[in-house]
């Protein structure tokens, strides 16, 4: 749990298709905002925000853009 008493981290979407991680991110903290970016990549804001969630995805997958890293807040 994070300080403002939400899900810090979704180790449950990692491998899942890029969209509904974020659907399942937003239904869970609405308040945030969600920040999806190609794997190795840096946040358009760097630094730790908790009011955003970074969801990195493979850029080389046959099947769509999957979660490749634990999405967290930061």
């Amino acid at each position: 749990m994070s300080s403002s008493g939400g899900k810090a981290s979704w180790p449950e979407l990692l491998g899942k298709p890029v969209r509904p991680a974020m659907l399942t991110i937003k239904n869970e903290r609405p308040e945030v905002s969600i920040e999806q970016l190609p794997e190795g990549a840096a946040p358009t804001r760097p630094g730790f925000r908790s009011d955003r969630v970074l969801v990195f995805y493979h850029t080389r997958d046959e099947l769509g853009r999957r979660v490749a890293t634990v999405p967290v807040v930061g």
